[in-house]
């Protein structure tokens, strides 16, 4: 079957389906009123399997607007419970792509810093030191491409606070090309910001399986198809 909602389709079974978002899109409602994505889902698959009355479509997790990549829904409330259990407990590995303004000041790196958010301006801050009321935010990057001008980094979130990558490069003065709200001087031409979510691995939460799943940048950006072809 065809998909006229135009999402990719990365992974689905009787439990799960995982999707590749585009950036600008959101996952679930919020005060725009835009169709979220999680709407658009749900209508494919009572489309797809002829369904009567409301699709059941869990959301365990949730990927900013102006980022793309991997999404996970869940088809069953069993399997949204165990999912939310996977990411809470931090045994879901998630990888990113980030194209970065600056070469970073190593090729690898763990970094640690402590994130204070301002709900008002809904943005991070990041320090080198723990305070009262502080988050701590880990993860480590390697770079894994230059471009002309760029850089392009492969991530691995250890924590999960908000807007964590992207405050945190910004830090080290590496901010993401196109995220305004973290340094860098230009927008995207589609208001997107050149993060992507590339990569999930987890165990299946009914199978107990083990899940890889890996998308591609979507998007006509010539940097992010010169990085599609990454080996990485």
């Amino acid at each position: 079957m065809s998909n006229p909602e135009a999402f990719e389709i990365l992974y689905e079974d009787n439990h799960l389906i995982v999707v590749n978002k585009m950036a600008g899109e959101i996952v679930q409602g919020d005060r725009t009123g835009d169709e979220p994505l999680i709407d658009k889902v749900k209508r494919f698959l009572k489309e797809k399997y002829d369904k009567p009355g409301e699709v059941f479509l869990g959301s365990p997790h949730r990927l900013d607007r102006p980022t793309s990549g991997i999404v996970v829904f869940t088809k069953t409330s069993k399997a949204l419970t165990r999912m939310n259990k996977l990411f809470h407990d931090k045994t879901i590995q998630k990888t990113y792509w980030a194209i970065v303004k600056n070469q970073p000041p190593k090729p690898s790196d763990h970094l640690i810093h402590y994130l204070r958010k301002n709900h008002e301006k809904n943005k991070s801050m990041a320090f080198d030191h723990d305070f009262k009321g502080a988050k701590k935010a880990e993860l480590t990057y390697t770079l894994i491409h230059s471009f002309n001008n760029y850089f392009l980094l492969e991530i691995l979130p250890i924590t999960g606070r908000h807007h964590q990558i992207r405050v945190q490069l910004s830090t080290i003065g590496c901010p993401i090309k196109g995220d305004l709200k973290y340094g860098f001087p230009r927008s995207n031409p589609d208001a997107s910001i050149s993060l992507h979510a590339r990569k999930i691995e987890f165990i299946h939460p009914v199978t107990q399986e083990p899940v890889s799943i890996v998308a591609d940048p979507v998007s006509k950006d010539p940097l992010w198809l010169e990085a599609s072809k990454t080996k990485a």
